[in-house]
């Protein structure tokens, strides 16, 4: 039988090393409760959603594989290849079958391995460290078919001819809000939420200019072309 899933990392994929999978968990994150207990109060105060959305610590990516390899000696190489490939990078793409056109930005954290010895079999328990959401490998307005999710997806244009003055209204249909990267060929004010943004010319990026979940109306003003690149993110 073919092996079928499994994840991509640091220039490899685990069908290549014989893994097949077993069991896969990625539970929702931890939320960050931000709360303030007054005294004499019933209840308290909860400042979690004080910026308009949920935040999350890091998630735990859970992976269970086996791998057949009836020589002993190579069992020991193997677990020591996969050990090397798994632990010596940090933080990078971690990009799993179950999840396509998504990946994870993860570090493994983790690497045990039980040699069931009579049987010639690799057990292999796996766990990476993994930012909150999912990102998405294709930029939001490509206008690529194919691809298109009708339930996660929404086709819109991001790139805008300016002459003057122009009301747009971007969608963010993600879990979290994303700062966009903005790349102006001329500088442009953008009124968004009532306040202003000076955007330079040329490609930019501020914390401060998020793209909120859902609707974001703005007006710009100026003369030129704006685009705005920036990934969904799914939690």
């Amino acid at each position: 039988m073919d092996i079928e899933e499994g994840f991509y990392t640091n220039g490899a994929h685990t069908k290549e090393y014989g893994m097949r999978l077993m069991e896969r968990q990625a539970p929702t994150p931890e939320e960050k409760t931000i709360a303030v207990e007054v005294p004499f109060m019933q209840g308290n105060y909860d400042f979690s959603m004080i910026l308009g959305e949920r935040i999350y610590k890091n998630r735990t990516l859970s992976y269970k594989f086996e791998a057949y390899q009836r020589d002993y000696q190579y069992r020991k190489v193997d677990e020591i290849v996969l050990k090397n490939w798994l632990m010596k990078p940090g933080f990078g793409k971690l990009i799993d079958d179950h999840d396509k056109g998504y990946y994870w930005w993860a570090k493994c954290t983790s690497v045990d391995v039980d040699d069931d010895h009579p049987f010639g079999r690799l057990l292999i328990t796996l766990e990476f460290e993994a930012y909150p959401f999912m990102r998405g490998e294709l930029e939001e307005g490509n206008d690529l078919w194919d691809p298109f999710n009708f339930l996660l997806d929404y086709a819109q244009p991001v790139a805008f001819d300016v002459d003057g003055t122009l009301m747009i209204n971007m969608m963010n249909i993600g879990s979290v809000g994303v700062v966009p990267t903005i790349t102006a060929s001329a500088a442009m004010e953008i009124v968004k939420n009532g306040t202003t943004y000076q955007v330079p010319s040329g490609q930019s990026k501020s914390e401060s200019f998020r793209l909120e979940i859902g609707e974001n109306p703005m007006t710009i003003s100026g003369t030129g072309t704006i685009k705005f690149s920036f990934y969904k993110e799914l939690i």
